[in-house]
């Protein structure tokens, strides 16, 4: 017979998720109908000037809003900055020296602020941002829940426990995405962000020196530029052909074993998840409408609402 602490402690996991799942039921699309109605025009408006000064920023943002999302929920603690109370996520491993965005985000916030003082939070800035970049670059659109709440703490911990990394086999992607309650086929469709933006030699070597499920021209031209040792910073597109325009060409590139990331090569790699990876490789509109239906899944994973957290008048601080 089970025991009661076994009892307990599935009580416990049952209540959290239905937690979970009632604050992110309290996001709505509305939500800032009347306290901030120019806020969409807003966001657009600064997503356009940034990404028209450099068009990589779409990936960034894009990544700001998934690494946020992925360590304790989309709360906006990833803009937060060291203090003395915590170290943040800003330099865990999967965003020092690499996560950027985070000054656009604070010229929209100020714009905000200017218009509807005290009133939008950060995290429902960046949710907005990230839906907006995707589609300057060509991508599809999605609806996005508002009424998230932006945290007064983060993490370095648990941003280096939570982010995926891109020595990852498939099993640990999919396990990764299933603790964010997020399903295979939503870890495939995400991943097609790759699509975008670029990555560093310090990231994609053990892919193109260690790995077989490579193509060889590739990775001989890849090896080139990236060397064993040395030209950590060096940026390669994540796709080849097309870096700042949102398409399918991601899915492609992995059936001929042309991509960076060795996480990324794991998805075409004779597992459960080939056959979507062929689907998408040969139907764009398939691909857009799972990657908008898991961003919305996504930015939904356990946002702060009602009272708890508070709205950030700074993005990169505690009020």
């Amino acid at each position: 017979m089970a025991s009661t602490s076994y009892f307990l402690l599935l009580f416990a996991l049952v209540a959290a998720a239905t937690v979970s799942e009632a604050n992110a039921a309290q996001l709505r699309t509305d939500f800032y109908s009347c306290s901030c109605r120019n806020l969409l025009a807003i966001v657009k408006t600064g997503i356009t000037k940034a990404l028209q000064k450099e068009a990589r920023m779409g990936a960034s943002i894009l990544r700001l809003h998934f690494h946020d999302c992925f360590v304790n929920g989309c709360d906006a603690s990833i803009l937060l900055d060291d203090t003395s109370r915590f170290i943040g996520e800003q330099t865990a491993a999967a965003n020092n020296n690499s996560a950027r965005g985070f000054n656009v985000i604070d010229d929209i916030k100020a714009m905000v602020e200017k218009e509807c003082p005290g009133v939008v939070s950060c995290a429902d800035i960046l949710a907005l941002a990230a839906r907006d970049s995707v589609v300057y670059l060509g991508g599809p659109s999605w609806e996005v829940g508002l009424g998230r709440r932006d945290s007064t703490t983060a993490s370095r911990l648990d941003a280096n426990n939570s982010i995926p990394a891109p020595s990852f086999n498939l099993s640990t992607l999919k396990q990764n995405f299933a603790n964010q309650g997020l399903s295979e086929k939503d870890l495939v469709a995400l991943s097609g962000a790759h699509t975008i933006g670029l990555s560093q030699c310090r990231l994609f070597r053990p892919h193109i020196y260690n790995d077989t499920n490579i193509d060889a021209s590739y990775a001989k031209f890849l090896q080139s530029k990236c060397p064993r040792t040395g030209n950590d910073k060096l940026l390669e597109p994540l796709d080849h052909q097309t870096p700042f325009h949102f398409d399918n060409l991601y899915y492609k590139n992995l059936v001929q074993k042309k991509v960076l990331l060795h996480s990324d090569q794991e998805l075409y790699n004779g597992g459960s998840t080939d056959h979507l990876v062929g689907k998408y490789a040969t139907d764009r509109v398939a691909f857009f409408n799972d990657f908008a239906k898991g961003m919305v899944k996504m930015s939904r994973i356990k946002p702060l609402t009602g009272k708890k957290g508070e709205i950030r008048l700074n993005c990169a601080k505690v009020n």
